[in-house]
């Protein structure tokens, strides 16, 4: 298990997550974010996510751009080593099992996480990726990397229902808005009645606060969402967060970074971890889910 940074304290919440994060089974889990509107942060949760995953996973974790789209993203999230995008992943094809490859075409950030940005040219040469491409591009990944957090496109098209149920761990992100999250708790629904009720069974919905107060109004309807899905945790108002600059959850404030902990504890308990690792009487009990 590594090391618990000073950031993010002690106790039995943050060592569970972080032995549990060092035990995952092989396969590569997929963590799908999307949310029934725009705008809400899609890319920021993914980005600190995965940099708080990436602190606690011993091998690699990679983020993807899946937003297919030439504009926003992870790109403006994460230093630029190199001009490598999605598109470059779609050309290397299958050589994109090779975790040199890989690693040569994604950035990387502040604690480590490798992330995959989106193409932001339309040319003849160069164009956001079609679904069936990135399917590809993400089959490809999961042989290299231990754990993929996709940023997907807002949950209004059949392809992102498609990738939310495909996913080990869905992720909803809600503006703190009673709009916001009554239109998460629709789009639950709506996947409950097509037949996709393992979606919000699994989902873990992630309200994003855009003021440092949060009306009473929300609280309620937030209590219908914790009901609605596995899970669901508020993350304060951050000027970090709003930053279009590269993104280290250490950096954020205690706050923000203790409910960032309580997202990822609930992405890793929904995760398959290897039986054996919890034999051990010093280490966090199993809560019979593995």
């Amino acid at each position: 298990m590594r090391e618990i940074p000073r950031e993010f304290g002690a106790g039995t919440r943050v060592e569970r997550l972080w032995w549990r994060a060092a035990s995952l089974r092989s396969g590569c889990p997929l963590v799908c974010v999307s949310s029934a509107d725009g705008g809400v942060g899609r890319s920021v949760l993914t980005v600190g996510l995965g940099g708080l995953l990436a602190l606690a996973v011993p091998d690699p974790v990679v983020a993807v751009d899946a937003t297919l789209r030439a504009w926003g993203g992870l790109e403006h999230r994460v230093a630029r080593r190199s001009s490598s995008t999605v598109w470059d992943a779609v050309a290397a094809d299958a050589g994109l099992a090779d975790s040199g490859a890989a690693e040569r075409l994604t950035q990387v950030g502040p604690t480590g996480l490798r992330v995959l940005v989106g193409e932001s040219k339309l040319t003849a040469q160069r164009r956001p990726p079609t679904w069936p491409e990135m399917f590809g591009v993400i089959g490809h990944l999961r042989s290299v990397y231990r754990l993929a957090l996709l940023d997907l496109p807002t949950a209004d098209s059949t392809s992102t229902w498609r990738a939310l149920g495909w996913s080990t761990v869905p992720v909803l992100v809600s503006r703190a808005t009673v709009d916001g999250v009554q239109h998460t708790l629709r789009l639950l629904a709506h996947m409950r009645a097509a037949g996709l009720a393992h979606v919000p069974n699994r989902a873990v919905v992630v309200v994003i606060a855009t003021s440092p107060s949060v009306a009473r109004e929300v609280r309620a309807v937030e209590q219908l969402a914790r009901q609605a899905a596995a899970d669901l945790v508020r993350v304060p108002y951050d000027p970090g967060l709003a930053r279009a600059d590269p993104l280290d959850p250490r950096a954020l404030s205690k706050a923000t970074r203790s409910a960032l902990t309580e997202v990822a504890a609930a992405v890793i308990d929904r995760c398959p971890v290897e039986p054996a690792a919890f034999s051990g009487t010093s280490s966090p009990d199993s809560n019979g889910e593995d």
